[in-house]
């Protein structure tokens, strides 16, 4: 015992010793590949959609790039009604994906972390989703949702509902919400495992005093519970903000952004703009208005959660 608190000791006193911009320099060799792959696959490509915002340009080699400023943004923002229609369809799956899978996600994660028959067993039916390719869970709703041999509209008719059976990818005024429901299947699982293991670091002797002293399921859950779960929240909120504004995959395999472009969002249209169309330049900018949305929504929840722990 006396060797190993002299080795930490002296492990301490050393880490202390060592000015930070030399232990910056010690460790920079072992971050450089990293810091280089992320330069060239992330920060580059994100810089470049910028830089391709401010040019008209078709992305054929034979025709150079012309600068036009601001031309892009301006068109987009007045004279693009489909840009405002996926700014809508964006921010209405963003504030619905922090609602409804988030609080169904704490909501099971809490139920099955009591102890119960079968909870190892339920919990991998509910995560299995969140391991399938977006696309193969397209692809399985899309027959789910087929209007004439489909699971839905075959259960609805089973019951006596026939007259609500419906084309739901077909009819613009369902379409999203019908994706948003696939959605919620697939998300669900990966936010619960989280809540799951944040729950395990809620301290059981809080829980029993809180119990000692008379406290109520919803107190107990209120005032332990919930701040126990600060650390893990704040990584659903963001994991889920970040999705949720780059969903793209899930949209292309179900409607592909119709009908009539009711289900088209930021991301796929930059991608229709620039790979479809043929207008890069408009595509950067969707991309960069994409990019600002981003930060504005998570920097700020960022640096709220930090100065909540540090208080």
């Amino acid at each position: 015992m006396t060797t190993t608190d002299a080795r930490t000791g002296a492990r301490g006193r050393s880490t202390r010793t060592v000015p930070p911009h030399r232990r910056f320099r010690l460790a920079l060799p072992y971050l450089a590949p990293a810091l280089v792959l992320y330069a060239v696959f992330l920060v580059y490509p994100m810089i470049d959609a910028v830089r391709l915002s401010f040019f008209e340009w078709s992305g054929f080699r034979i025709e150079k790039p012309e600068f036009v400023g601001l031309d892009n943004y301006v068109r987009l923002f007045t004279s693009d009604p489909v840009f405002w229609t996926a700014l809508r369809n964006s921010v209405i799956w963003v504030i619905a994906s922090l609602l409804v899978p988030t609080v169904i996600a704490l909501l099971l994660a809490l139920g099955l972390n009591r102890r119960m028959l079968g909870r190892n067993l339920m919990r991998a039916v509910f995560y299995i989703p969140a391991v399938f390719a977006s696309i193969t869970v397209a692809a399985m709703w899309r027959w789910i949702y087929n209007p004439t041999l489909g699971f839905v509209n075959q259960l609805l008719h089973a019951v006596g509902l026939g007259d609500l059976a419906q084309s739901w990818l077909g009819d613009p005024q369902f379409a999203l919400a019908s994706i948003f429901v696939a959605n919620i299947w697939q998300a669900v699982g990966f936010s619960m495992v989280l809540f799951l293991a944040g729950l395990q670091s809620v301290p059981l002797e809080l829980v029993e005093a809180a119990k000692l002293d008379g406290a109520g399921a919803w107190q107990r859950f209120r005032n332990v519970t919930v701040p126990a779960l600060r650390p893990t929240t704040v990584v659903v909120v963001i994991l889920t903000i970040i999705n949720a504004l780059k969903v793209f995959d899930l949209v292309v395999g179900l409607t592909g952004g119709g009908p009539a472009q009711s289900t088209q969002v930021l991301a796929l249209w930059s991608y229709t703009q620039s790979f479809t169309n043929h207008e890069y330049g408009m595509g950067g900018a969707v991309a960069t208005v994409l990019l600002l949305v981003t930060l504005a929504l998570v920097i700020p929840y960022m640096a709220w959660s930090m100065r909540g722990d540090e208080s």
